[in-house]
């Protein structure tokens, strides 16, 4: 699809997490989907209008992914662009300053759905739009509303499912890398037992054999391993010192609208740096995945408490929550794939199964563990992660 630009005009810095998100998400700058399009034809369906479409608020105007009928002209993408960053759940400009603002002969009609992020950042709008005057019915305004909601669940559930892939891509990779070690030392092994004088003529033949095999072996694993290495730049852990506190606090940070959203607080009981060898990135995605999971099953206005503790080589995160509990039955499932669980999001947030999935991945990279701990429903559920501090 395309982006209509707008001269001089960019995302201020207090937006840029609004940026990331989008950039998270993977959807600026790609091509047309059928899904996008499906949504912005229901929209002009509802309207009984002929023209639609789904934007994205970029860096410096919109991205559009899906565009039915005529395309929005460049003044009225401007206007949109302003008005929509901060406008609530419906975007309806005034007829006045239609008129004027999007420099059209007649006022026409127009009006928008915003699309959130669960943290409830504008992300962009699906919107109808028309040459002919018009009154938007209640009912279609709150259709058009809920049409913006499933454009932003299925950005969520795509993001979802890719962190998902990638993870155990990662996970994958790495596992095969540990597997090239004990290969690597029967090959060499067994050419030695091949090569020693008063091996017999049948021992050296199952040596070389087993040689042989395990070379092949070796070979298509390191074959496996540059394909992940060309695909994604590198698949290991990037080891680096880092202050499990600080990124802790960078974590909550970017949490901190959806966790305002249900009036909730983090309290990171850490009174001393936590330093560790491990991947930022990976770490952060891990404990991220955490506290969205114990906001998720909470009450608005509760508080989630984070404490650590160190036992000679190992540092454990516990995440305390007061919300819903599990079930000895949830425990038993609940880091395995799309397993149902008795506990459900209080706030009737998407709950994709895939989140702590994701935690206990990023957590075998780096040879630590994860589990959970409640004491029934009801009683609140606190979540541990071991890691290994070098």
């Amino acid at each position: 699809m395309h982006s209509a630009q707008i001269p001089d005009q960019s995302i201020s810095a207090n937006e840029e997490l609004h940026l990331q998100t989008l950039l998270d998400y993977e959807i600026l700058d790609t091509p047309a989907e059928k899904s996008f399009d499906n949504f912005a034809q229901l929209a002009a369906d509802i309207f009984e209008v002929q023209n639609a479409a789904i934007g994205f608020f970029a860096e410096n105007g919109i991205f559009y992914k899906a565009v039915i009928g005529s395309e929005i002209g460049q003044k009225k993408s401007e206007y949109i662009f302003n008005l929509g960053k901060s406008a609530d759940k419906i975007l309806i400009p005034a007829v006045e300053n239609q008129s004027s603002n999007m420099n059209t002969q007649s006022p026409g009609f127009f009006a928008g759905g915003i699309i959130k992020s669960p943290g409830e950042q504008n992300l962009g709008v699906i919107m109808v739009y028309g040459d002919e005057p018009r009154v938007a019915t209640k009912h279609q305004l709150a259709m058009l509303s809920r049409l913006a909601e499933m454009v932003s669940e299925k950005l969520e559930t795509r993001m979802a499912i890719r962190k998902t892939m990638r993870a155990l891509d990662d996970r994958l990779h790495v596992l095969i890398h540990d597997l090239k070690n004990p290969m690597t030392t029967i090959s060499l092994q067994s050419e030695l037992v091949s090569r020693m004088p008063d091996a017999g003529e049948r021992v050296a033949s199952i040596a070389g054999k087993i040689n042989l095999q395990s070379k092949r072996m070796v070979d298509n694993l390191n074959d496996i391993l540059s394909s992940a290495r060309k695909e994604n730049g590198s698949f290991k852990p990037q080891k680096n010192k880092i202050d499990l506190k600080t990124l802790l606090d960078h974590v909550t940070q970017d949490l901190k609208l959806a966790l305002a959203q249900k009036n909730q607080s983090v309290t990171i009981k850490i009174d001393e740096p936590v330093e560790i060898f491990g991947d930022e990135v990976k770490l952060q995605e891990l404990f991220s995945q955490l506290l969205q999971n114990a906001s998720k099953f909470s009450k608005a206005g509760s508080k989630i408490v984070i404490t650590h503790q160190l036992v000679e080589n190992l540092v454990t995160i516990a995440i305390k929550d007061y919300g819903v509990g599990l079930s000895e039955d949830d425990l038993n499932r609940l880091f395995i794939k799309f397993s149902r669980l008795s506990a459900q999001p209080t706030d009737r947030e998407n709950g994709h199964g895939l989140g702590l999935i994701v935690a206990k991945m990023f957590a075998d990279m780096h040879k630590g563990k994860i589990w959970a701990t409640s004491e029934g429903i009801d009683k609140g559920t606190t979540l541990y992660v071991e890691l290994p501090l070098k």
